[in-house]
């Protein structure tokens, strides 16, 4: 299991970006956005589901709380060859909250175990789950480990906690990623008391040097938000992290190696800017990234031309 992860972000970590970011980090682990288990089941799951093989190893992360369900989309999951599958037992949306999944399950750790049970028992790849430390006013340190225990008892070994409580009344998601304190603490003391779990951490990690830090107390690291406003963070990951001796990409080898993934989508019929959203932040921090930045927010919505970013590219060169 990769010991540096990017999180799963609704509407951000789709496939355009996952095959961005592979451009930057080979041994990154990459998760796709929250799919809930009804979608899979009746929605179109080739749309749901498919991928660009460049992005493996990729971990599929889905959302509900009907253990026969899951074990079922994690059959169809395993079938489209993902590496992992993950349980969001963490997301404070009101959408999820009124589905009974996300981060409100925190409260019912035995349906949890029931869930990750039955998807263990359908699938030979590893699940695993991703949390919260605790939710609302049930917040203390011993009610994430007594829900962690829970879970863990079925043979469960892996956990991606997110240093936060969810507020479930009186905070929106955004303020959810933002308000409630971080209690690294709590993560560090669990994976103290329980060496046996393989323990990742998320949350306001913002770089490389966090990221160090944090690898001296827990097995993992999840970065979310500044991976993907700033993807050229990753650039020196697999150096420092995985001991790649492969050359780091500039920020120009990347965005010209985009050229055969844009011409082909293109031809798919998908918008470029689909795709060139996603790498608005590759020159954050540098003196032309005003112009990148405008020019994929603006001249590729209204032209979605190829002529337009191979213009752009000779402009960031000069």
């Amino acid at each position: 299991m990769s010991k540096i992860a990017i999180a799963p972000m609704l509407d951000w970590t789709d496939r355009h970006y996952r095959y961005f970011m592979r451009q930057i980090t080979k041994h990154t682990q990459l998760y796709t956005e929250m799919i809930v288990s009804e979608a899979i089941i009746h929605g179109n799951v080739e749309r749901l589901l498919a991928y660009n093989q460049d992005e493996l190893p990729l971990v599929v992360q889905i959302g509900g709380s009907e253990p026969h369900k899951l074990a079922q989309v994690s059959k169809i999951c395993q079938s489209y060859g993902y590496s992992e599958i993950n349980l969001n037992v963490g997301c404070p949306s009101a959408r999820v909250k009124s589905g009974n999944f996300g981060a409100c399950l925190m409260r019912e750790a035995n349906l949890v175990a029931d869930c990750i049970k039955a998807m263990q028992d359908s699938v030979s790849i590893p699940v695993t789950v991703k949390n919260r430390i605790g939710v609302d006013k049930d917040d203390s340190y011993e009610f994430m480990r007594d829900f962690i225990l829970t879970v863990a008892e079925v043979g469960c070994s892996k956990f991606i906690i997110h240093a936060r409580s969810a507020i479930l009344t009186g905070l929106s998601p955004k303020e959810n990623r933002e308000i409630p304190p971080l209690k690294y603490d709590y993560v560090y003391r669990l994976k103290s008391e329980q060496p046996q779990l393989n323990i990742a951490i998320n949350g306001g990690v913002k770089t490389l040097a966090d990221t160090a830090t944090h690898l001296q107390y827990v097995d993992g690291v999840m970065i979310g938000r500044e991976a993907y406003h700033n993807p050229y963070l990753f650039a020196n990951v697999d150096e420092l992290f995985f001991a790649s001796s492969a050359p780091v990409k500039s920020r120009s080898e990347i965005a010209y190696a985009m050229i055969p993934y844009l011409k082909e989508q293109h031809k798919l019929g998908v918008p470029l800017h689909k795709i060139t959203r996603h790498m608005i932040g590759l020159f954050h921090g540098c003196a032309n990234a005003k112009l990148w930045r405008q020019t994929l927010t603006t001249q590729m919505i209204a032209k979605n031309s190829l002529e337009v970013y191979l213009e752009l590219l000779t402009q960031m060169s000069n």
